[in-house]
C-alpha cells in the first residue's frame, strides 16, 4: 500500500482549494502580498505535486502596491464548469482594527496554465469566497461577512449570494445561511452536494492551535443547515502531541474512483515551540461518506495524520527543483516571488549583464511599496542559501545583500554597504517586532573586494550567516539567530489587549537591493542556490527533541 506523507505542499501554501477536472488534481493557495497571485500546483495522484505559472501575474488583475503586510490575495477558490475554469480571491487591504477593506474578484480561462481574464468585481462584505456550480445551471457565491459594531460576532456568518455568468456581477438577495458553532470564528465557507444535500464545509476556530474544519448540511440551498452531531471533522486543537497543527480550512475532492479526500491546512512548530516559520502549509487526509451521510476521516477519528493511504492512481512523476539559478536563461525560477507588484526590467533584470541578476536598488525593507526584493519559500527546517554579490555602494544609504524574511517588520538581513570609516563592509540588520537593531558590534570591512559570497544556514531554530572571497574558505558573521521568530506567531503582535499586527504567510530567503539616496545603485548577482538538507516527517510538538529527516 503506497503512502501520502504530509504536509503534500511544503512551507507557506495555506487555504487550499482542490479540483478535479478528469485525471488531474489542482490545488490553489494564498499568497498574500506577494506577487505573482495565487499559487497552483498540479497532481495526477494527490502524493506528487507541482507549481504550475500563477493566475495572477498583471497590475490590472492584482494591484497590491501600499497593501499592508499578510494583505493582499487571501483565500482563493478554484473551481471549473463546462470547459472554463474560475478563480475566486480577495484583495485584502487593511486588516488590523475593527474594519477590514476585503475586495473579492472573480477570474476565469479555458486553459489552467493561463492566459487568465482581467479581473470581475464581485463584492466586499467579507473575505474567502468561494463560487459553487450547482447541478441546475446556476452559480452561487458564499463568503464569510466582517461584522465591525460593537458588541457584535465580528464573523458574522456566511453570505449566499447568485452568480450571473451573463451580466458578471451577484444578482439576487443575499441571504446569511450559516452562523457558525460555538467554535467561532466562521470562515472558509466551501459548498458540495451529494447524498441529496447540501454541505457547507467551514473553517472554525481561528487559523492558530484552535483551528477546525466544521461541516453541516441541508436539503435547502437556503438552509437551514444542521451541523455534524459528532463535531469538527478535522481539528488538532487540544493534542498537542501531534506533528500536523492549525488543521483546518478544508476542501473536499473525489476520486475517479470515487475516493474522498480532503485537503487542509496546517502548521508544523519547531520543537520545544509554538513558532512554524514554515508557515501554514497544505497537508491532505483520506476520507468516507457514512452510512447516514455525513463527511468523516476514514479512521473515524478528527485528527490529522501525517502518513495517508494514497488512492489506487498511477504515479505521476515530476521534474525535481533546480538548486541553483546560476540566472543564464531568459527569465528567473518560477520559484522567485516579488513584493506587491510584477517583476521588470524598470528593477529586475537578468538581460542587462547576462549571466548576473542585476537588482536596482529601490526603498527600504519597511516600505509597502516598491522593494527590490525577491525570494522564494522556505521549505523545509534545515536548508543552506548562498549567493555572490558585485556592487559599488557610494553610502550608506546604498545596500545589497542575502535577506531572510518574514514580512516589513520581521527580517534578518545580511547585507554590504558602505560605512565612513570601514569603507565597503558587511553588517546584519535585523526587525523584530518592528524593533530595529544590528546584530554587529562593528561593520566588517570588505574594502577594495569586487565580489563577496554571501550564505545563510538554517538548522531549525537557528540561523548562521557567513561570508567568503572565493566561495570556498568561509567566515561566520555575527552571533547565531533565532530563525522561529521569522514567523506567523512572532508576527503576531499585541499589546494592552489591543492587536497591532498580524502574520499569515511564512519565511522566504532570497535578495534584495537597496538605495535610499536615489541615485541609481544597483547590484549584480551571479547565482542563488538553495539546498535543502532533509525533510521533517515525524515532530515533538513543545518537546527540546529534534525530529528526524529522510531525504527527498
Amino acid at each position: 500500500m503506497s503512502e501520502i506523507i504530509n504536509p503534500i505542499l511544503r512551507g507557506f501554501n495555506p487555504d487550499p482549494s482542490i479540483l478535479r477536472v478528469e485525471g488531474d488534481y489542482y490545488i490553489a493557495t494564498s499568497t498574500f502580498e506577494w506577487f505573482p497571485g495565487v499559487q497552483i500546483h498540479h497532481s495526477k495522484d494527490l502524493r506528487n505535486w507541482e507549481l504550475l505559472p500563477r493566475p495572477l501575474t498583471r497590475k490590472s488583475q492584482l494591484d497590491m502596491l501600499g497593501n499592508p503586510s499578510s494583505g493582499g490575495v487571501w483565500a482563493p477558490c478554484l473551481s471549473y464548469h463546462e470547459g472554463t475554469f474560475y478563480l475566486i480571491y480577495t484583495d485584502v487591504k487593511s486588516h488590523i482594527g475593527p474594519f477590514k477593506d476585503t475586495h473579492n474578484y472573480l477570474v476565469t480561462a479555458t486553459d489552467i496554465q493561463g492566459p487568465w481574464s482581467e479581473p470581475i468585481y464581485l463584492n466586499s462584505s467579507g473575505f474567502d469566497p468561494s463560487l459553487f456550480h450547482d447541478d441546475n445551471g446556476k452559480k452561487w457565491l458564499v463568503n464569510m461577512v466582517w461584522d465591525h459594531r460593537k458588541n457584535k460576532n465580528s464573523f458574522g456568518g456566511i453570505l449566499l449570494q447568485e452568480y450571473s455568468p451573463q451580466e458578471e456581477k451577484l444578482v439576487g438577495s443575499i441571504r446569511n445561511i450559516f452562523k457558525g458553532t460555538s467554535l467561532g470564528l466562521t470562515e472558509a465557507p466551501h459548498l458540495y452536494k451529494k447524498n441529496g444535500y447540501y454541505y457547507l464545509v467551514t473553517a472554525e476556530g481561528g487559523t492558530r492551535y484552535n483551528h477546525a474544519v466544521t461541516v453541516a448540511r441541508s436539503q435547502s440551498l437556503f438552509g437551514p443547515y444542521e451541523v455534524d452531531p459528532k463535531g469538527p471533522v478535522l481539528t488538532s486543537k487540544g493534542k498537542p502531541e501531534l506533528a500536523l497543527q492549525k488543521a483546518g480550512h478544508a476542501s473536499i475532492v473525489e476520486t475517479q474512483d470515487n475516493e474522498v479526500y480532503m485537503v487542509h491546512l496546517t502548521g508544523r512548530p519547531l520543537p520545544g515551540s509554538e513558532n512554524c516559520n514554515l508557515g501554514r502549509e497544505t497537508s491532505i487526509q483520506k476520507a468516507v461518506w457514512t452510512d447516514d451521510h455525513w463527511l468523516r476521516l476514514e479512521d473515524g477519528g478528527n485528527r490529522p495524520h501525517e502518513r495517508v493511504e494514497a488512492p489506487s492512481l498511477p504515479e505521476f512523476t515530476i521534474k525535481p527543483v533546480p538548486e541553483t539559478d546560476d540566472f543564464d536563461g531568459e527569465g528567473l525560477s518560477i520559484h522567485f516571488n516579488s513584493l506587491r507588484e510584477p517583476m521588470s526590467e524598470e528593477w529586475v533584470s537578468v538581460k542587462e549583464r547576462p549571466g548576473y541578476l542585476r537588482l536596482r536598488g529601490r526603498e527600504s525593507m519597511n516600505s509597502n511599496h516598491r522593494q527590490s526584493l525577491i525570494a522564494r519559500r522556505q521549505q523545509a527546517f534545515s536548508f543552506l542559501a548562498e549567493t555572490e554579490v558585485e556592487c559599488c555602494p557610494q553610502t550608506f544609504q546604498q545596500m545589497a545583500g542575502l535577506i531572510y524574511y518574514y514580512n516589513n517588520r520581521n527580517y534578518y538581513y545580511l547585507c554590504i554597504s558602505k560605512d565612513e570609516e570601514a569603507g565597503k563592509c558587511l553588517y546584519i540588520m535585523s526587525n523584530d517586532q518592528g524593533d530595529y537593531d544590528e546584530s554587529l558590534d562593528a561593520p566588517i570591512s570588505i574594502e577594495g573586494w569586487e565580489k563577496v559570497y554571501l550564505k545563510a544556514e538554517i538548522e531549525y531554530h537557528d540561523l548562521q550567516f557567513y561570508y567568503s572571497p572565493d566561495g570556498e574558505h568561509w567566515k561566520a558573521v555575527g552571533p547565531v539567530l533565532d530563525a522561529g521568530k521569522i514567523s506567523d506567531d512572532h508576527a503576531e503582535l499585541k499589546k494592552g489587549g489591543t492587536l497591532l499586527d498580524q502574520g499569515f504567510t511564512g519565511a522566504f530567503i532570497g535578495l534584495c537591493s537597496q538605495d535610499l539616496s536615489g541615485r541609481d545603485f544597483y547590484a549584480d548577482f551571479d547565482y542563488f542556490s538553495y539546498v535543502e538538507r532533509g525533510v521533517r516527517i515525524q515532530s515533538c510538538f513543545r518537546t527540546t527533541e529534534k525530529p528526524w529527516y529522510v531525504n527527498q
